[in-house]
């Protein structure tokens, strides 16, 4: 059964797809039931523009708890009943977050014999990772897993993997792919309220179950598919475009006229403050499953949830008609399971919801299903930056009295601000009552070991997880050698660059591409441990990069102001600056060079090594903090591609600091080029021809990417690297610094100019590149974003280092893909010029060496 611009359901109520349907020409193609699960939205989005909206998730929608907690438990059951009792016990239930946190929890209940665990999106101190994954497609992309458990994933039994819908299925398949390597296990049973999956996602699971030789089962409460017409994305984008400036007009108006009574702490309608609820939530008890939650834990809260929702019931107002219990984020199964108690006990009619990250246009009609959004500033410190969260459906729904209902960690300040969200709520309902639940502080940290599959990293070298614990080993820093410097190692001036590496250029480190790939098959080795075999260019690559420079050098040098003025203006006055090495390191000297000429200042500048996977050199962030204050530490890359390296840094710092290091460092990256929209401080968001990225070694100051391999660092060294002597006479190190330098007086007044708009602007990341690396994995049939490399920089290195299957270019793009050209010409590589990249272009790994190419923690993916 198709539903399309049909007006009303069974009920005579009005189908919350309509709006969108009759506008875009979206149809629901399934089960009977779709229509009743699911309405539509639109959002601000590069690859699709309408949004399937849950009605019985309880998540945007206001939805009866019971039926919401019940929609979930019923799964279990049938979960409960596919396995058999025996393989039930054996079992963990893994769910999504943020989404889908409280279904795979109540899934769980319905399983009964199942420990619980969801991803995470917020890192936790102390704890270490057990894996990760990718959801492209999402606001939020990064998944953590952090059970306190660290067995918890380790047995062999059925893993139940729980999301509120399947679209493409490819969430999964990253799930599937980078938990089997680590955690081998005979089957898999995912569960999801729907499965829109195409016929062709269909058979692309049923493939991959086939290749990691594992039984796969689905079960879903309906099924079908979206039809969308042709040039649906374009129309949904404009439509979004039309309505995001009415409803931006609209809040203002509702701000402003409310700014006269805003006070330091939200006051309801009758002057009353919020009620603050005291819960006496059961010791031992997580307050979700971000660490695990057992069997136990669930007996446990079983038998104390009678009491927690009478003190709830007790603080609601006498004359309370409708009430809605409100989840924060992650944090959707504790408020669900109020809300159940409550909605037992009370007669006023109570409905759920939780807030959420995700941006939806809210439109004020029946027949779209995000009627009304209240926004609010982020209460929980994320680890990603401040930005705005949302609460849909609130305004305007009836509601009397609202139980916001957060963990300890986000009863902030910023939660009882006159724009946070008790404010929000108290303009729109007569009491607010805040509940929180004791945020659980897993026991014991283990910080050791291996991090779990990140993205790629976008630039070139890397380091170790500073992940040691800290009470096994505190070396002195001071026993750390001094960085190397040229001319004894690098061509670089000994005071444009101090090396916190070590020197291994004795050492016989380089293969050829194909036997590195070969190696790492059949080792599992890290990329890491060894080299590629320099690239020489011939004449023609010569005179060609050369010329690449002198036409760029003006755009690089306004880009290394902008970056440098933005740094000064925000980070520090006199900040200390710490490439990535290498290609992190000739923008360093640069931004150095820039202080220099255009402030007199002589700016400390380092390089230190990252690696995909293992995080960032701990010895070198010791010898930075005692030598340096770390607040002035500011890390320096190239460009961004995927914009991978922005996590990786993030989490590697936190788990510095977590295992007993200094604290203050800042893992901000400041990039010359982020076409990936990925950092906030940057030269340019183009994507252009860097001439530095043509090249190696040679235009590096002859220093090869960073190596960490046991046997030739331990664990008081610094990583190590190679200086290529021998290639000193085709070095153009000194050369490209020069001729950019040489041009930043006349851009002097470009910079200042570019300046004032970038510090005024709105520079919060987007990430708007995962969604084409996404969409181009799928559309080539490639299916790993590990293999697709956004950006110039990115496909000359695919062209350089790896095995090249082909190269999409943006139709037009012109010299600035020169050089790219004639390396696909001499490796016998097609050009595809296409129309729509948000990159200048795209290079794609050769897929028959899937499972040899280094995949996001340096090593080994597992192909198709």
């Amino acid at each position: 059964m198709t539903y399309a611009s049909d007006e009303r359901d069974a009920n005579n109520v009005v189908w919350s797809g309509k709006w969108v349907a009759e506008r875009l020409g979206v149809e629901l193609d399934g089960d009977e039931r779709l229509r009743g699960l699911l309405g539509l939205a639109l959002r601000r989005n590069p690859k699709r523009a309408h949004l399937l909206v849950s009605h019985v998730l309880g998540k945007h929608v206001p939805q009866s708890p019971a039926l919401v907690w019940r929609s979930g438990h019923d799964l279990g059951v049938r979960v409960r009943e596919l396995l058999g009792d025996d393989e039930a016990r054996r079992s963990v239930v893994l769910g999504y977050a943020e989404t889908a946190t409280g279904l795979g929890h109540s899934v769980a209940d319905g399983l009964a014999l199942a420990p619980y665990l969801h991803s995470t999106r917020r890192p936790v101190p102390g704890v270490a990772r057990a894996g990760g994954f990718e959801e492209s497609h999402s606001h939020a992309t990064s998944h953590l897993l952090l059970p306190e458990d660290p067995e918890l994933l380790a047995g062999d039994g059925p893993l139940v993997l729980v999301d509120d819908e399947f679209s493409t299925g490819n969430t999964v398949l990253n799930t599937i792919r980078a938990l089997h390597e680590r955690y081998p296990r005979g089957r898999y049973v995912i569960v999801a309220l729907v499965d829109m999956r195409s016929d062709a996602d269909r058979g692309r699971l049923d493939e991959f179950a086939r290749e990691i030789d594992a039984r796969v089962d689905l079960i879903a409460l309906a099924s079908g598919t979206v039809r969308l017409p042709e040039g649906v994305l374009e129309r949904g984008q404009a439509l979004v475009a039309e309505h995001e400036q009415a409803a931006h007009e609209r809040t203002a108006h509702e701000q402003a006229a409310h700014e006269q009574a805003a006070v330091s702490v939200p006051v309801q309608r009758d002057g009353r403050r919020p009620v603050r609820v005291e819960l006496g939530w059961p010791a031992g008890v997580p307050d979700g499953g971000r660490h695990g939650f057992t069997a136990a834990h669930r007996e446990t809260l079983e038998a104390a949830a009678p009491g927690l929702v009478e003190r709830i019931a007790g603080a609601l107002p006498a004359d309370a008609r409708r009430v809605l219990v409100l989840g924060f984020e992650e944090l959707m199964y504790a408020p669900l399971r109020l809300a159940v108690g409550l909605e037992e006990r009370v007669e006023a009619e109570v409905r759920y919801s939780t807030t959420t990250r995700s941006p939806v246009l809210a439109v004020d009609d029946p027949g779209y299903a995000i009627r009304s959004r209240l926004v609010f500033p982020a209460h929980d410190d994320p680890a990603d930056g401040p930005g705005d969260r949302y609460a849909y459906n609130v305004a305007g729904g009836g509601f009397d009295t609202v139980v916001a209902v957060v963990d300890s960690t986000a009863d902030t300040p910023e939660l009882h601000a006159p724009d946070g969200l008790l404010a929000q709520l108290a303009r729109h309902a007569e009491h607010v009552l805040l509940a929180v639940v004791p945020s659980h502080a897993p026991g014991a940290a283990r910080t050791g070991d291996a991090p779990e599959d990140t993205p790629e990293h976008a630039s070139e070298g890397a380091s170790q997880g500073a992940s040691e614990d800290a009470s096994e080993r505190q070396e002195n820093p001071s026993m750390l050698p001094e960085p190397l410097r040229g001319p004894a190692f690098s061509s670089y001036a000994p005071d444009e660059v101090g090396w916190l590496l070590q020197d291994l250029s004795e050492v016989e480190l380089e293969a050829p591409t194909e036997e590195r790939e070969e190696a790492i098959q059949s080792g599992g080795a890290h990329y890491a441990e060894s080299l590629p075999v320099e690239y020489q260019p011939n004449e023609q690559y010569q005179q060609l990069f050369k010329a690449a420079l002198e036409t760029s050098a003006a755009r690089i040098a306004r880009a290394v102001g902008v970056v440098t003025e933005t740094v000064l203006a925000e980070r520090s006055k006199r900040p200390v600056l710490v490439s990535l090495a290498r290609a992190g390191t000739p923008v360093g000297v640069l931004m150095r060079r820039w202080a220099q000429h255009r402030h007199g200042l002589d700016l400390p500048h380092y390089a230190v090594s990252i690696v995909r996977g293992r995080g960032i050199d701990a010895n070198a962030l010791r010898w930075l903090a005692a030598h340096h204050d770390p607040a002035d530490v500011v890390f320096v890359d190239g460009w961004t591609g995927k914009g991978a390296i922005t996590r990786e840094l993030a989490q590697a710092v936190r788990d510095f600091e977590d295992g007993g290091g200094a604290k203050g460092f800042d893992p901000e990256i400041a990039v010359l080029a982020d076409p990936g929209s990925c950092v906030r401080t940057y030269g340019t968001r183009e994507d252009f021809l860097i001439p530095s990225a043509c090249l190696n070694s040679t235009v590096s100051g002859l220093i090869s990417r960073t190596v960490l391999r046991a046997d030739l660092v331990g664990p008081d060294d610094f990583h190590g690297a190679k200086f290529y002597r021998e290639l000193a006479g085709t070095d153009v190190s000194g050369h490209f610094l020069d001729t950019v330098a040489a041009r930043f007086d006349e851009v002097g007044l470009a910079v200042d100019a570019q300046v004032k708009e970038v510090l005024s602007a709105d520079r919060a990341p987007t990430w708007e590149g995962w969604a084409a690396v996404e969409r181009i994995s799928t559309e080539y049939g490639i299916n790993d974003v590990n293999l697709v490399k956004p950006g110039v920089g990115e496909t000359t290195r695919v062209l350089l280092r790896r095995v090249p299957w082909k190269i999409l270019a943006q139709r037009g793009a012109g010299a600035d893909l020169d050089h790219v050209r004639l390396l696909a010409e001499q490796r016998g590589v097609d050009v595809e010029e296409v129309d729509g990249l948000p990159y200048s272009c795209v290079g794609l790994i050769h897929p028959q060496y899937t499972r040899g190419a280094t995949g996001a923690d340096g090593k080994a993916v597992t192909g198709k």
